[in-house]
């Protein structure tokens, strides 16, 4: 590196542009020694990343053609935020986070539910580590298992005022849930992300296992930017809100499921210990919390998060349930279980085939962490798979 450079125009030294530069190295150095005032006029605000990076802002709305652009971060090889396709009238919007990188001089987009998205998301250096674990993990769920409570206080009641219905497209993804204290909260944790440019009424929490979940029409909301929040922490609270299109006829939260980056039925998955069902038509439906059914206008109790190696007894009638001594009926009666407890599931292996609630047949059984014995077909797990691995060996 050189001390001093002089400028030369046809051989000629430019003294005047050296004494420039001495007498701004002098002016650092007694600034820096606190010799005179620093200036009393703020620095200028970040740029806004759309205005920065407008070529990125057209790639994406090229794949969503007239959608809603919010660009998050950017920088000039990243950019990352959220697509919004909005709509009119009682449609409901949908809308996606994206991760772009530019290769050649142009930008590649990648919507969320594309296998393009996690590649991307992992290796995107404009995103956090947590991000980049959570947005390029490619572990995609294959049962009912949530891990999730209701998106309330646990403990409280509310009402159950819209069955399985969408979000958007054709999956029915999503139900409706008003009252309480109205305080909205993460069915589990995860990644937040603000969906609406306006940062109002939609939130979307990234979780595990592929799932994410989405709360819309809330007032009083937070702006996360994928901020880690914890299951059961404040999103907002109950509104009517519709700054993303839809429409709302008093408050409520619209929660909604989505696996692998699309939304999906929400019938026969679990929250709060509540099974949702679709019976046909949308806006209806039920919950069920074992043999208990509440139809859509009942109140739901939130009986928190069932645990990924936990099921729900249900004998498809409310009597109680006999634990055995092992897998099978010929094993001897070692206790008995209410219909609706929570059991915890050690491991499974093969016995006595039952058949229990709307036909489901199986040979399955469930080893309880107390020792004893449940047919699988009596307790709701998610799936007829064991949750927690088969047993090495019975008793």
């Amino acid at each position: 590196m050189h001390a001093e450079r002089s400028d030369r125009r046809g051989g000629v030294t430019d003294w005047r542009h050296l004494f420039m530069i001495e007498g701004m190295r002098i002016a650092a150095a007694a600034l820096a020694l606190g010799l005179v005032a620093a200036p009393t006029t703020p620095l200028a605000a970040p740029p806004d990343p759309a205005a920065s990076a407008p070529d990125l802002a057209a790639a994406v709305r090229a794949r969503v053609p007239g959608g809603e652009v919010t660009i998050a971060r950017s920088n000039v090889e990243w950019g990352f935020g959220t697509a919004v396709r909005m709509v009119a009238g009682e449609e409901y919007p949908d809308g996606w986070l994206f991760v772009a990188h530019r290769e050649q001089g142009r930008w590649r987009v990648a919507l969320e539910g594309e296998p393009q998205f996690a590649t991307l998301s992992g290796d995107a250096t404009i995103l956090s580590g947590d991000e980049r674990r959570t947005l390029g993990d490619r572990t995609e769920g294959t049962d009912r298992r949530t891990g999730m409570r209701l998106p309330f206080a646990i403990g409280q009641t509310w009402r159950y005022t819209g069955g399985p219905h969408p979000m958007s497209g054709g999956a029915r993804s999503s139900i409706d849930l008003a009252g309480g204290d109205g305080r909205v909260l993460a069915a589990r944790g995860g990644l937040a992300y603000t969906m609406c440019r306006s940062g109002k009424g939609w939130v979307r929490v990234v979780h595990d296992r592929g799932l994410a979940t989405d709360y819309y029409h809330l007032e009083g909301n937070i702006r996360p930017n994928g901020t880690r929040v914890a299951e059961g922490a404040f999103l907002g609270n109950i509104g009517n809100d519709v700054s993303c299109g839809g429409r709302s006829s008093g408050k409520h939260v619209h929660f909604s499921l989505r696996r692998d980056g699309q939304y999906v039925e929400i019938d026969r998955h679990a929250f709060g210990k509540w099974v949702i069902i679709d019976t046909g038509r949308a806006y209806s439906g039920a919950a069920r919390h074992g043999s208990e059914q509440v139809a859509v206008g009942g109140s739901l109790r939130n009986y928190g998060a069932l645990g990924l190696t936990q099921g729900i007894v249900d004998t498809d009638g409310g009597s109680t349930l006999n634990r055995r001594a092992g897998p099978g009926i010929a094993y001897a009666v070692a206790g008995t279980v209410a219909d609706g407890d929570t059991v915890t599931i050690a491991c499974s292996a093969r016995g006595t085939t039952h058949t229990g609630r709307d036909g489901y047949t199986s040979d399955l059984w469930n080893k309880l962490t107390d020792g004893s014995w449940v047919s699988d077909v009596y307790v709701w797990t998610g799936t007829g798979d064991p949750v927690n691995g088969f047993c090495t060996k019975h008793g």
